[in-house]
Order: C-alpha cells, then structure tokens, then sequence
C-alpha cells in the first residue's frame, strides 16, 4: 500500500497535530543546528561545516585519498558543489587534486599536512560545539533513542537503484 496517500485515493496522508509539531520542531533544530557549526568553525577555521566534513573524510581515507567521486557520494553533495569546495580547499593549501593512477579520467583529493593541520587544530573546538548542542543536553536514554531514530530514518532514505536521483551523479 503507499504510505504517502489514503488507501490510494490520491489525496496526501497530511501530518496529524502532533506529527506536524515533531516536523518543525525537527526542521528548527537541525536549522539551528547547521547553523551552530557552521558559525563556530567560520571562527575557529575560516571554514564552513561542509569543508571540514569533507576534510574528516579525507583524513580516515587510505593515504588520505579519495577518488573525487567518491568523495562526493560520501558528502553527498553535487560533483559541482565539491569540484567549487575542493577549489576553494586548494587555494588554502589543505586540499590537492591528483590525476587517478588506475583511471586517466578520474581525479583524487589528497588531504594536504597543512590541511591535516587545519582539522587538527579545529577539532577540538567542532567536538565541542557538538557535544554543547546535542549530546550535554540529552540523558543516555535520549542519545540512544536519537540514534535509533537517525538510524532508521537513513535506512529508509538510502537511495538505491540504478535510476536513483544522486546528488553525486549530478
């Protein structure tokens, strides 16, 4: 059966009171949320939230490499939005583009020493403007559930298909 209209009639489930409640006070809170990170590492980092993430992942990566594609599907962002973001990145010296050894048309984002300096030095504070948003304010019980609901929810999203609308394949 759809889940999204009634029984098949056409017509939308519309959220109930209280779904629409849970619907925007999500939506203020992960507003609120990016915004938190975003200003706090403009500050410490001269970066947005968007540009740390994508050098978190290039510091866990092998030899701190990722094929750019890659890169993008993990972000997932546009392969034009990291193309501007890794510009930007190398123009800082954090970031540097190589061809691919195993495929000349491929390209990978080396994550710079300067670069890994850079996430070094503003780790600490990001972990900390995490854990004053999220994880200080929630009781174990909370944490678990807000990973159980997180969870599940990415589950459900997961894009899958060969036809699936990927921001990476964009």
């Amino acid at each position: 059966m759809d889940t999204a209209t009634n029984g098949g009639s056409g017509e939308p489930r519309w959220l109930s009171d209280d779904e629409q409640r849970v619907w925007r006070a999500y939506l203020h809170a992960t507003t609120l949320l990016e915004d938190h990170l975003d200003r706090q590492l403009q500050r410490d980092a001269g970066m947005p939230h968007i540009y740390y993430g994508l050098l978190v992942q290039l510091s866990q990566a092998p030899r701190r490499r990722m094929r750019m594609t890659e890169l993008a599907k993990d972000a997932k962002i546009t392969r034009s939005r990291l193309s501007h973001a890794v510009a930007r990145l190398e123009r800082n010296g954090w970031v540097r583009r190589e061809d691919c050894p195993s495929d000349k048309r491929g390209q990978n984002a080396y994550l710079t020493d300067e670069g890994y300096e850079v996430l070094r030095r503003s780790a600490p504070g990001h972990v900390t403007a995490v854990r004053q948003a999220i994880f200080d304010r929630l009781s174990p019980e909370q944490i678990d559930q807000l990973g159980e609901i997180m969870k599940v929810m990415a589950e459900g999203l997961q894009p899958s298909g060969r036809d699936a609308d990927l921001p990476w394949l964009r």
